[in-house]
């Protein structure tokens, strides 16, 4: 018998409002393991500590300029077992901390009034990109004489290398912001420190977090850079004094694992911190595949 055209019309309908609520599903989705962002890392690191052992056993150089990678295995698990390894990166993490949210506070203010005063645009900006590529270790003699050997001296450099970073990426994110999202915000009543807040920095936020993660890198490093140069009792024993002492001593083991500990802080916060919140900022936007 044939199909009706009022009983195929009520079929195609429910099959339309089976559709609209599957879109309509916004239940968070399952996250998915994925194997190969496991593995790969660690064939990379094999791999690495696989070259690292053929070049020790050709001995090209000798052992105290080249160490095998079991000596740099033990320099490092004694420099974690007798309070080394802890003491020191505590006392390095501390001061990236403190500078890079002193950092934050500052190149985020500073990106605010650049990007919407004109005349701060013209002055700043050509400014804050050549700090950027300004190599922070030139910061460290300027530092000492102007503030001494005192852990101002280490904020300063770090202050240097970090807010022209994180300010030009929130000038970077505003500049990208589509104007459309200022006029409906301006529409719906937002105006100065309301319509920032609310409709410009979170538009910002992608770039804005580009800037952050730079802004951290160039913190850590320039941090390193002042450790491995400013040496005082005042000061304490961060990675970079650490560091620098095994140079003195010709201790290639112990400046080896010091770079380790160095490259694992840097994972750490990478993985720890800036990546769960760039997933979240990507996937509330669409950018990102839901499964991860």
């Amino acid at each position: 018998m044939p199909v009706r055209e009022d009983d195929r019309a009520k079929e195609d309908f429910a099959r339309i409002s089976d559709g609209l609520d599957a879109l309509e599903d916004n239940r968070p989705p399952r996250r998915r393991i994925d194997p190969v962002a496991i593995v790969a890392p660690l064939v990379v690191v094999a791999a690495f500590i696989g070259i690292w052992q053929a070049v020790w056993a050709l001995a090209i150089k000798p052992e105290y300029v080249i160490p095998s990678p079991s000596t740099v295995w033990h320099q490092l698990w004694q420099m974690v077992t007798d309070g080394t390894a802890w003491d020191a990166t505590w006392t390095s993490l501390r001061r990236g901390v403190v500078g890079f949210l002193l950092a934050l506070v500052i190149g985020t203010a500073l990106g605010l009034l650049v990007s919407q005063i004109a005349f701060l645009r013209k002055g700043f900006r050509p400014i804050l990109s050549a700090l950027q590529s300004m190599p922070s270790v030139a910061w460290v003699p300027f530092a000492v004489l102007l503030v001494g050997l005192s852990p101002s001296a280490m904020y300063f450099v770090i202050l240097l290398g970090a807010v022209p970073s994180i300010a030009n990426g929130l000038i970077g994110g505003l500049d990208q912001t589509p104007p459309i999202l200022r006029r409906a915000g301006t529409v719906l009543g937002a105006r100065g420190l309301s319509l920032v807040r609310h409709v410009l920095v979170p538009a910002a936020l992608p770039t804005y977090l580009t800037g952050l993660k730079q802004g951290w890198a160039f913190s850590w490093r320039s941090l390193m850079a002042a450790e491995l140069i400013v040496n005082s009792p005042e000061l304490g024993v961060g990675l970079g004094q650490v560091m620098q002492n095994g140079r003195n001593l010709s201790d290639m083991p112990t400046v080896i694992a010091v770079m380790v500990l160095i490259l694992l802080v840097g994972v750490v916060v990478e993985l720890g911190v800036f990546a769960p919140i760039e997933r979240k900022i990507l996937r509330d936007r669409g950018l990102a595949p839901t499964g991860v």
